[in-house]
């Protein structure tokens, strides 16, 4: 059979950057050589498309010598592009114009395959006050929140904290709408702590969530996969060695614990599952997702907090360690995902976008 030509993309213009390098190592590592030839595409801070030899070990010393740009045209005639070779992208992009729908709507004009969603599923799954509203409207419970503006914190500090404050009582959590790995993410437990919280925020995105705190929380988080018909893993819980999942427990000391399988009852775990898949299937997502609840220890009532389209790939991370519980080990998971990334590009193949009127 003849090999796919996978191009792996990793860095960008976000501040998850380093962890998408810590994600592309994972996946790089498993690509097989006999089914895949491998095109390594790094992108810099600034945006720069680079491609050649040792890309992701140049993009982690931060030298960039000898590297070529790597120009994906979107037009999708354009015989001299360097994607003219590729069979499929596989973005390990997370956060801003990665994980957003920029990406995916280039891929789209260049008509190319590519894992994961979509332009809809990838930017509602993003902004997580737009993904809470369409959570809500199907009825799948959310924590409360509230969304406010960069320009209103700037220009009104005081009213934002007062309209904050009206969500719950403290603690309240500030976060980018537009961000994952918990970048920008602060607990606030009076007011001052709300005050440098926002403008944490609020230097990260234009648009930023202050979300009530559930008290006595479990995080509990579920990996979905697949296209038309998507099939959720066994979920896991996290166990926070600070005081909520942050950056740096996650990718720094590398203290927090992971219990997979999660110690639930067995219909709050199929009721956890069972969201999972109906807030994948609300936002027209694609490939794979990891969706995060929380749990309230003493009720076991369940709040869906968020959907990572791209999520965190190392072979510590959750969403593969879910499917390895669940018996798909981390190659296999990657040769899945081609092939769903396939599956999609021949579906879509089947889109007229002419038409001609009979009349």
């Amino acid at each position: 059979m003849k090999k796919l030509h996978v191009a792996v993309l990793f860095g960008g213009r976000s501040g998850e950057h380093d962890v998408s390098l810590m994600s592309a190592r994972s996946v790089l590592s498993v690509l097989d050589p006999a089914k895949y030839d491998v095109t390594q595409i790094g992108i810099t801070h600034d945006g720069k498309w680079l491609t050649g030899e040792d890309v992701l070990e140049k993009f982690e010393s931060g030298k960039l010598d000898g590297l070529e740009h790597f120009v994906l045209s979107p037009d999708p005639s354009d015989a001299t592009r360097h994607s003219s070779h590729v069979d499929v992208f596989f973005p390990v992009l997370h956060g801003t114009f990665g994980e957003d729908g920029t990406l995916q709507g280039l891929f789209e004009l260049a008509n190319v395959a590519y894992i994961g969603a979509g332009v809809v599923g990838s930017s509602v799954g993003m902004d997580k006050g737009v993904f809470k509203d369409v959570m809500v409207a199907n009825q799948i419970p959310v924590v409360d929140t509230m969304v406010v503006l960069r320009a209103e914190i700037e220009k009104d500090m005081v009213a934002v904290i007062e309209k904050a404050e009206m969500v719950s009582d403290y603690p309240l959590f500030t976060k980018p709408a537009n961000l994952g790995s918990s970048v920008g993410v602060t607990k606030c437990s009076n007011r001052s702590d709300l005050q440098e919280g926002l403008m944490e925020a609020a230097s990260f995105d234009r648009r930023v969530l202050v979300q009530k705190g559930i008290r006595d929380a479990r995080e509990i988080e579920v990996s979905v996969l697949g296209n038309d018909d998507p099939v959720a893993s066994v979920p896991g819980e996290v166990l926070p060695s600070r005081e909520f999942y942050s950056y740096e427990s996650k990718y720094i000391d590398g203290t927090s614990g992971l219990l997979i399988p999660a110690n639930l009852p067995a219909d709050v775990s199929e009721r956890i599952c069972e969201y999972a898949v109906r807030a994948y299937k609300a936002i027209d997502c694609a490939g794979m997702a990891r969706v995060d609840f929380f749990v309230e220890k003493d009720t076991n009532k369940i709040y869906l907090n968020e959907l990572n389209t791209i999520p965190g790939f190392t072979k510590i991370s959750m969403y593969p360690k879910l499917w390895e519980a669940s018996g798909l080990p981390y190659n296999k998971l990657v040769d899945r995902l081609i092939e769903l990334a396939m599956e999609r590009k021949s579906d879509r193949d089947h889109t007229s976008y002419t038409f001609r009127s009979q009349g």
